[in-house]
């Protein structure tokens, strides 16, 4: 690849990059005004300790990667190409900053350290305990590079696209294999960090786990996995269900022998310890979410895995890359159904054992003022949205822009029938182009 196409390639990733910016920022907006109309009870109880993070992500984050992505934008020919680089780098770098600060403030609510309360109110004793809190640790790495899979896969399968149809090899040939290749690594690093947060749910949320397993009853000592089943919450049973022997005791302690508390006790013990109410959450969306996300996950890394052989043999059938063009929608399902299991399995709190979701809405909201805006923010989520997807597939279609503002297109190619055999023989690599 040519330092021209590449200046192509990273241009035409850029505009993908700039349109998620500003879906970002729109809907991080909305979000944090939320704070202060519908959640003005946990805004008063917890800000002390929610708002500091939240504003280092804002004067540090995101002033640094707005800054550094302007620089990106328009530096192209006011900067020598390592300069320019390096504010790519520091625009993808200030991201995950910016990633690191939110987490923080979502690791308290799920793993609250670091304060004390006072006068009906959290008040932070430790900063240093939040930036050590284990839960971050274990959530922000997970998070990023979750974020950083399907970034790869959303770059596989548009490069895919184009491969099909052979419309620009010369670009999308690398962005192919660089984004299968990170694609294969950064799966396998969510994989094995998230069975680390599994694991750490143990002893920080063991009603999340239990919850995440329909475990109504303490496990034997031998504890297995379910694979799937049919939950029955009105009788605190599942009746129906499919189940691998040793796996929950080996994802939760690395060994086949170890008991996994189960529902019912758990909430006797929440009792106990918090008073008299139901410490149940919602078993029906935990248990799903968390398969969904497990299933795909290791849908996704095994396609990787089949996509970095492929490229070690040098062989890139049709039908693998109509495979990889379809494989757009799951990263989204996974993390989508991982957050869903990670804020739902925390109900009835919104900050673990200290505040419940139930009392951290404003009394002054009306339920008929806490519906019209619950609708318009949906509404205006669902015009992102669909304003983002129309912008990414025109931006897809027409495909990278050369210097005159051109489609950078290559000259017709032949027919995508033609064998692997047939270009060997006329010098060509089996997967289009030429041999190196």
């Amino acid at each position: 690849m040519k330092a021209e196409e590449y200046k192509v390639a990273v241009k035409f990733w850029m505009k993908i990059y700039l349109v998620n910016f500003a879906v970002g920022v729109v809907t991080g907006i909305i979000q944090e005004f939320q704070f202060g109309t519908n959640w003005s009870q946990f805004s008063r109880f917890v800000g002390d300790i929610f708002g500091a993070p939240l504003a280092i992500e804002v004067l540090m984050a995101f002033f640094l990667e707005s800054t550094f992505l302007g620089i990106w934008i328009y530096g192209w020919d006011y900067l020598s190409p390592r300069l320019h680089l390096l504010s790519v780098w520091l625009t993808s770098i200030a991201s995950v900053i910016s990633a690191f600060w939110i987490l923080t403030a979502n690791s308290f609510m799920q793993e609250p350290v670091g304060y004390m309360v006072r006068h009906g109110r959290a008040e932070m004793v430790n900063f240093f305990a939040l930036l050590g809190n284990p839960q971050l640790w274990l959530e922000f790495p997970h998070t990023v590079f979750g974020a950083m899979a399907l970034s790869s896969f959303f770059m596989a399968s548009v490069s895919a696209y184009h491969l099909i149809r052979h419309t620009n090899d010369a670009v999308f040939d690398p962005s192919y294999r660089l984004a299968m290749t990170s694609a294969l690594i950064f799966s396998v690093l969510v994989f094995v960090l998230g069975h680390e947060q599994a694991q750490h749910l143990i002893t920080a949320q063991p009603m999340k786990m239990a919850a995440s397993e329909a475990l109504w009853h303490t496990s034997p000592l031998h504890a297995p996995w379910t694979v799937i089943g049919w939950i029955n919450v009105a009788r605190h049973a599942t009746p129906f269900v499919i189940q691998i022997p040793d796996l929950l005791s080996i994802l939760a302690y690395n060994r086949f022998t170890g008991r996994v508390l189960g529902i019912t006790e758990l909430n006797h013990l929440y009792q106990k310890k918090f008073g008299m109410a139901s410490y149940i959450p919602p078993v029906n969306p935990t248990f799903w979410s968390f398969r969904i996300m497990i299933f795909v996950g290791t849908a996704m890394m095994l396609i990787a895995m089949v996509g970095t052989y492929m490229m070690a043999k040098k062989v890139r059938p049709r039908w693998f890359l109509v495979l990889t063009e379809w494989t757009l929608i799951l990263p989204y399902m996974a993390t989508t159904s991982g957050w869903l299991m990670t804020e739902v399995g925390r109900q009835p709190w919104i900050v673990f054992g200290l505040m419940f979701t139930a009392k951290a809405n404003s009394p002054l909201v009306s339920l008929t003022e806490l519906w019209t805006t619950v609708i318009a923010f949906g509404l205006v989520y669902l015009s992102v949205g669909a304003a983002a997807v129309y912008l990414f597939v025109h931006i897809i279609h027409a495909g990278p822009q050369t210097e005159e503002g051109q489609e950078a297109r290559p000259k017709p190619q032949e027919s995508l029938f033609v064998t692997g055999q047939e270009r060997h023989a006329r010098g060509q690599d089996p997967i289009g182009g030429e041999w190196h």
